[in-house]
């Protein structure tokens, strides 16, 4: 990678903030454009998630992806190959996919809505495959260490040659002291270099200690998910990949909420109503995206009604509360982390509905007792980490 030391930025956070640029003090930048124009909230978006899906790689084994959106994981997810359901509702049945692709696609799947416009991180050397399911989709940027040639040549022509390509060195180590400008003062701290490893799984502290590989890898997802998410944060993981994030929200049970409701959204989007609605002709991937999510609403006004309908050739008939539930039953062995401890066993009960078996928080909370008494009474396996992942 050829030496950079500075790289101007298109502005700010907002239009109106110039005089943007990305510098490392002097020394080298371990980051690079090989397309594009980037501004400042594509970087802060680009390199959280890198750091994400490296850290991934690293406690897994697999290859990772991100889908980041304003500072926080819209998903994230490792390779698990994809049962023809997933990948009729993640939009990817008939294409060619490897490991990379794979796991690119969980994650963007995760959340489509929210995954719109994304930036893009994944953990390996972008291939042909990969460079095409990005191609397609609505998307900002990508960060990676590396693309084949036939992939670059792929991206660089995606958004009329205006795709932001980025390419990072995977073996860049910060300082161990990183600083932050808030209202003109500067604060220090050390860098978050907490390692989540197996080593996370030390302590269960429930009557239930069954803890089988596929939840120790979905519980590693959810918490290196976490590590990078605007707290409080809240993350739901099933077969490698996560289903529900809950990030930035001032009450822990709202985050459990929030996470919980994406989780089950997630699963309801896999019913057959959902795989085998017949949209107008025409219709983009994202508007038939906005269609199954106005879907899901048990009630819409007159107008947003007739507007839904017309997104179809047959319109689908809605599920009612009882057909929701009744399908939902079938979402079981999620795994559940918290960025800090459970304050409080509500968060356990909201879990609980949406088919949490396994939980790994901080613990030491005043309520712990409380909390694990919870999780007995749920048969849930719940871990103490040990470790607070705040992000902000």
């Amino acid at each position: 990678m050829s030496e950079i030391y500075e790289l101007n930025l298109r502005y700010g956070m907002n239009p109106h903030q110039k005089q943007a640029k990305l510098t490392n003090g002097g020394k080298p930048l371990p980051i690079r454009v090989l397309n594009g124009e980037p501004g400042f909230i594509n970087l802060l978006d680009a390199l959280n998630a890198f750091q994400l899906v490296r850290e991934l790689r690293k406690a897994t084994g697999l290859p990772a992806a991100a889908s980041f959106k304003h500072v926080s994981p819209a998903g994230a997810a490792v390779y698990s190959p994809l049962t023809p359901e997933l990948a009729k509702a993640y939009f990817v049945d008939g294409m060619e996919l490897s490991e990379l692709a794979t796991a690119y696609a969980r994650a963007r799947g995760a959340d489509r809505m929210s995954s719109f416009g994304d930036a893009a991180a994944l953990s390996d050397i972008v291939d042909v495959p990969t460079a095409k399911l990005l191609k397609r989709e609505v998307s900002d940027l990508v960060v990676a260490p590396g693309y084949t040639e036939e992939a670059l040549a792929i991206l660089k022509e995606k958004k009329g040659g205006k795709f932001l390509i980025l390419e990072i060195d995977p073996d860049y180590v910060p300082d161990p002291i990183e600083t932050r400008t808030v209202f003109g003062l500067t604060m220090q701290q050390e860098r978050n270099d907490a390692a989540i490893d197996d080593s996370v799984f030390e302590t269960i502290v429930t009557e239930n200690k069954e803890l089988p590989e596929s939840a120790k890898r979905d519980l590693l997802v959810a918490l290196v998910t976490l590590k990078y998410t605007q707290s409080n944060s809240i993350c739901y993981a099933l077969d490698g990949q996560t289903i529900g994030i809950g990030a930035g929200q001032q009450s822990r049970i709202h985050c459990t909420r929030l996470a919980g409701d994406k989780a089950d959204r997630w699963y309801l989007r896999q019913h057959p109503t959902a795989l085998n609605m017949k949209f107008r002709p025409g219709l983009s991937r994202a508007e038939q995206n906005n269609a199954i999510d106005l879907w899901l609403e048990d009630v819409l006004t007159p107008v947003e009604q007739k507007s839904w309908e017309q997104c179809f050739e047959e319109v689908p008939p809605r599920l009612t509360p009882e057909e929701k539930r009744e399908w939902l039953k079938g979402l079981k062995n999620v795994s559940y982390g918290s960025d800090a401890f459970l304050p409080f066993r509500d968060n356990l009960d909201r879990a609980s509905r949406s088919g949490v078996k396994y939980v790994i928080q901080a613990g030491s909370s005043l309520r712990d007792e409380e909390v694990v008494k919870a999780a007995n009474e749920y048969g849930m396996v719940m871990v103490y980490s040990g470790v607070r992942l705040f992000h902000h």
